[in-house]
């Protein structure tokens, strides 16, 4: 059985964006029954060197959205980054996950060669589309996923394994 590149990015793109937000759910319902301010979680770091809970949820968010894009051989759509509040970022999280959800299979199967280039803080890369996906948009979009699970769990968030990955 071949897998195409649709199915290699789409479904693990919707189902890592929909782990993330029952997560936050999970971290923002910690905060409230804690009766501290949920706000307080946004700006949350693993150390001091890493970025907080909310840049997390962004990167995560343009990770999949500009993959899913990209891919299809498309510009992809920008997000301001701007979000102040968990209301904010679920609702980020629905755009992304309604982006991804445009893109139609025959969009992005053939992909695998389709030239990509990317502007980064150390200057443009290159790719094709298949190392984008597996060696760029995959592993970044589960560091960023993992660090913010990391962060809400460190806070004392009631999470588990099965939080993070989802249920088949």
């Amino acid at each position: 059985m071949t897998l195409s590149m649709y199915q290699a990015s789409v479904p693990v793109f919707l189902r890592a964006l929909s782990n993330l937000q029952h997560v936050l759910r999970k971290g923002e319902a910690h905060a409230e029954a804690r009766k501290y301010d949920p706000a307080l979680l946004l700006q949350a770091r693993l150390t001091a060197d890493m970025l907080p809970l909310t840049r997390q949820v962004q990167i995560a968010t343009d990770m999949a959205k500009n993959g899913t894009a990209r891919l299809a051989g498309v510009d992809p759509l920008k997000f301001e980054d701007n979000e102040t509040s968990f209301a904010e970022l679920h609702a980020r999280i629905e755009r992304a996950l309604d982006y991804i959800k445009s893109f139609k299979a025959d969009q992005i199967d053939g992909s695998e060669t389709r030239a990509v280039t990317i502007k980064t803080r150390n200057g443009e890369q290159h790719f094709e589309g298949e190392g984008y996906l597996l060696h760029f948009v995959l592993p970044n979009l589960f560091f960023h996923c993992t660090t913010a699970y990391a962060i809400l769990r460190e806070a004392g968030a009631d999470l588990g394994k099965t939080d993070f990955i989802g249920k088949p």
